[in-house]
């Protein structure tokens, strides 16, 4: 692959001329392939897996296998991550403080998302947010998929949210960028690049910072990343955070043998850059900042409401379609959420930021919240994909079947499967080594198959064998 001679320029005069002949050598190499486990469902650990040191529930894997025909895949029991931008844990575990409110401000398709979700207690609450339309529908499939009820996916711009008044205790920045630390494994962000698309890409980022710093509370951490190298959407982006915006930056504690390369630009505060020559990972770039505690605030918005959660003894909905004693023993810890019927779907939302999500569903585009437990169906209850993936699900509660390999494969491409006749007529919780992959119909000579259309498997690929990286 023939890099652009502005970018090998820009490389040289970054790292010096010895160093950037080890790093150019990196580029033509293969990119590490790791994964990272869902801690809520996954006990097991990759086969041949070895450790990402900076993330406790990080593995490099060695391969490539088809994941799409992993049903654990799209269980939800990990997710396919680059191992440098792993490294978000360490700002998340040194520096967060529960409770607390968090926005992934660029967050498709999800992995840093993820990986929040994993590090927050039951007592936090995650607003992952993707502007884009057809990102943000990806963004909140992985999301739903990973599990956690204490969500909101939302599909806004950043100048959308200071009308919300919503203020949070941890933003985390992965803005857009010019893409220079996946040129190893996405040749068209080579294509893409050029001297101009860098300077747009800082103009872009500074937009979208000035435009959700109002939304950081004072003292509240900025945790602003990017993958990409050069200096001015890296270094002097941070600089002019901490000029314009008012910040200090932050320093993480991280082991020598980690590899992980500091600031290049003679800036006398602490990043931390991740170089495909010295660490085993793609091009990454973090720094963590706090912002100054003598801005001024927007009005905060106060969780004090707890106006829709069900009564204890309540048989029924207000509309008597089903009976809510019946769904609330689906859900672990039911007491804690606010329970919900909004033009015939029934969700569940944390009730401690119950407050939150009406603040932000006034004001933002809101695609996914807490648990969908499922729909009316005139007189009939249709329960929802999220409730089979939600961990606070008591699968233990509801019908299930397990299902072999190849059913497995059939029900992710949303293809009629038959159950064993033993198993009861209706609606099914279908699992595969025991975990959780969604729901069916059983109506005796078939299951109708609930997995939503637009997740299906579309391939045509049939495996030899059994994909399986658990």
């Amino acid at each position: 692959m023939n890099f652009p001679a502005e970018f090998m320029e820009q490389s040289r005069r970054l790292l010096g001329e010895n160093d950037a002949v080890f790093f150019e050598k990196a580029l033509h190499g293969e990119a590490p392939v790791s994964v990272r486990m869902n801690p809520d469902k996954a006990p097991r650990v990759p086969e041949e897996g070895t450790v990402v040191p900076w993330c406790s529930t990080g593995y490099y894997i060695g391969r490539r296998p088809a994941f799409t025909f992993d049903p654990l895949f799209h269980a939800g029991c990990y997710y396919v991550q680059e191992a440098s931008s792993m490294f978000v844990e360490q700002a998340l575990r040194q520096y967060l403080r529960t409770p607390a409110l968090v926005l992934d401000l660029c967050a498709a398709p999800g992995g840093k998302s993820t990986l929040a979700c994993s590090l927050l207690s039951e007592d936090d609450l995650l607003v992952s947010n993707e502007v884009i339309r057809s990102r943000s529908q990806v963004l909140m499939e992985n999301l739903v998929k990973w599990g956690r009820p204490n969500v909101i996916v939302t599909n806004n711009d950043p100048a959308d949210f200071q009308a919300a008044g919503v203020m949070f205790d941890v933003i985390l920045a992965d803005v857009p960028c010019s893409g220079e630390g996946m040129f190893r494994k996405d040749p068209s962000a080579v294509e893409e690049w050029s001297p101009e698309n860098v300077e747009n890409c800082v103009l872009r980022q500074r937009r979208i910072l000035r435009d959700i710093w109002p939304c950081l509370k004072p003292g509240g951490l900025l945790v602003y990343s990017t993958c990409t190298y050069n200096r001015k959407e890296n270094e002097d982006n941070v600089a002019w955070i901490v000029s314009e915006l008012g910040a200090d930056v932050l320093g993480l504690n991280v082991k020598e043998e980690w590899n992980i390369t500091g600031n290049l630009a003679g800036h006398d505060f602490p990043v931390y850059r991740f170089l495909p020559h010295r660490t085993l990972g793609e091009g990454f770039f973090l720094a963590v900042l706090r912002k100054k505690t003598d801005e001024t605030m927007l009005e905060p918005v106060k969780n004090t409401s707890a106006k829709m959660k069900k009564k204890k003894g309540s048989k029924t909905d207000k509309q008597g379609m089903f009976p809510v004693d019946t769904l609330h023993s689906w859900i672990k810890n039911e007491e804690r959420y606010a329970w919900r019927l909004e033009n015939g779907r029934l969700g569940a939302f944390p009730l401690r930021y119950d407050t939150v999500y009406e603040a932000l569903k006034k004001e933002l585009k809101i695609l996914h919240a807490g648990i969908v437990l499922g729909d009316v169906k005139g007189k009939d209850f249709q329960p929802s994909h999220s409730l089979a993936m939600s961990s606070a699900f008591q699968k233990e509660n509801f019908p299930h079947a397990e299902l072999t390999y190849r059913q497995a494969i059939d029900y992710l491409r949303k293809e009629a499967i038959v159950l064993s006749p033993d198993v009861p007529r209706g609606y099914v919780l279908v699992t595969y080594r025991s975990m959780p992959l969604g729901f069916v119909k059983n109506i005796g000579n078939r299951a109708n198959n609930l997995y939503p259309q637009e997740w299906r498997i579309r391939s045509t690929y049939l495996s030899d064998g059994v994909v399986s990286v658990l």
